[in-house]
Formats: C-alpha cells, sequence, structure tokens
C-alpha cells in the first residue's frame, strides 16, 4: 500500500482577522469577485493585502486618537488609570468600527 503525500506551501502569509473577516464577507455577498480571485489564484493577496491596509488605518487612527486627546496622556495614565482604559477602548473600537465599514464591508 502506497500512501500519497500533499504538498502544502508554506510561504503564504497568515492571514490576520481583517483578511479573514474580508473573505467570509466576499465568499457570502461578493462571489463573483471571490470566484474570480480564487480562479486567478490572488484570493490570498488580496486578503493579505486588505488586512494590512486595515491594521495600518487602525493604528493610524490611533495614533490620530491618542495625539489629539490631552485625556490619553501618559500622565493621566498615570492618574486616572481607569478613565485612560475606558477612553483608549472607545478609541480603538470606534477605529475598528471605521475600519470595518471602509475596508471590509465595503
Amino acid at each position: 500500500m502506497k500512501v500519497k503525500y500533499i504538498v502544502v506551501n508554506n510561504d503564504e502569509k497568515q492571514l490576520n482577522k481583517y483578511g479573514l473577516l474580508k473573505l467570509v464577507h466576499i465568499k457570502h455577498n461578493k462571489k463573483a469577485l471571490y470566484e474570480y480571485l480564487l480562479m486567478r489564484g490572488e484570493l490570498n493577496n488580496y486578503l493579505f493585502s486588505v488586512g494590512e491596509m486595515a491594521e495600518e488605518k487602525v493604528k493610524f487612527l490611533m495614533d490620530s486618537y491618542i495625539k489629539n486627546d490631552e485625556k490619553l496622556s501618559e500622565k493621566n495614565k498615570e492618574i486616572n488609570q481607569l478613565e485612560w482604559v475606558q477612553l483608549m477602548n472607545n478609541y480603538k473600537n470606534t477605529a475598528e468600527e471605521i475600519v470595518l465599514n471602509e475596508l471590509i464591508y465595503d
């Protein structure tokens, strides 16, 4: 009895959460785009680039929120940690919602 092995290309990049969310979205809502990218072998690269753009946008938005809100300073972080954490969580959720609406569920 011969055993056949399937060789998997491990050079492929890992998708982040935004890439995976985009995959689910196009698979269910944009089937033509999904099948086109899949047939051309460009699906993983597309999802990876969308994921990278989404992460960069979240980072950019968070940096701008931190820069423009004095309550997010290191000094305030030491004085009022709970308020600082709440603000950071609010800004993070806002940034992610913007990214989801603009890049993932467009």
